[in-house]
């Protein structure tokens, strides 16, 4: 018996999320359908963080227990064949047996692209989010989020009273053509935070919510128990959110381990 360490890529599209939810097709739920033809018989397998309905990820990271006497490669082309199409196995490692993707990880970085056009685009808005108006630059609003903040108005915490503090390490936005892409990196996110990040910033840049309300709620603790609405000095912030479909998990990074 030995504790693997997988990178998991998928579009999350026709997923209802990353996290079990019998009997709605899932992430977690396709992966361990697909162990168990291999002979898993554990109860569950572990992930570095949920991703919400329609979310996307390349570097999504799982851990299970399983013996598997045939080597790391192939495990993964085992793994793939009985994955939908829609999932893919990126690489295999071996873990440690402490290893635990979520409660491991050190940094988690996050993707959202959009694009400005009047006209929708069936195809590209499968992974990105169709926006119009159009923005004005959004690229000095990132510095916004850098460094340790209470971001309760920006998110939930993934429990009851759990701190809203989060450290966002890097935060940057790259502009090509009629594309915009925001990226982030940070020791944890809050639900849907990163959603709501976007979807306040494309608000400044059109002009329909003042920055000083970004930077002011990121200076005084929610009032709503939720952590989303008004904040302490009365500044509301949308409780709206950009689309899934422009969202992905790009990468989980860990300290002192092999991924």
């Amino acid at each position: 018996m030995a504790r693997y360490q997988i990178i998991l890529a998928y579009d999350g599209t026709h997923f209802l999320g990353s996290q079990r939810q019998a009997p709605s097709r899932t992430i977690q739920g396709e992966l361990e359908k697909a162990l168990r033809k291999l002979g898993w018989d554990k109860q569950t397998v572990y992930l570095a963080g949920r991703t919400d309905t329609g979310t996307h990820a390349n570097g999504q990271v799982a851990a299970f227990d399983l013996n598997w006497g045939h080597g790391l490669e192939s495990l993964r082309k085992a793994l793939n064949t009985n994955l939908p199409r829609d999932m893919a196995v990126r690489e295999v490692f071996l873990a440690a047996d402490s290893f635990h993707p979520r409660f491991d990880a050190s940094v988690r970085h996050y993707r959202y692209r959009l694009f400005c056009d009047e006209v929708r685009d069936p195809l590209r808005e499968r992974y990105a989010w169709r926006v119009w108006p159009e923005v004005t630059d959004l690229t000095p609003l990132a510095a916004i989020w850098m460094g340790k903040h209470d971001f309760g108005a920006f998110g939930t915490p993934p429990k009851t009273k759990a701190s809203t503090v989060r450290t966002v390490f890097f935060a940057s936005w790259m502009h090509h053509g009629d594309e915009w892409t925001f990226d982030i990196q940070a020791d944890a996110f809050l639900y849907r935070m990163v959603r709501r990040l976007v979807y306040v910033q494309v608000a400044a840049g059109q002009g329909r919510l003042p920055v000083e309300d970004l930077v002011r709620a990121l200076k005084s603790s929610p009032v709503s128990t939720s952590g989303i609405g008004k904040n302490g000095k009365g500044h509301n912030i949308p409780s709206s959110l950009a689309p899934a479909s422009g969202l992905s998990l790009v990468e989980v990074r860990y300290d002192n381990l092999l991924k």
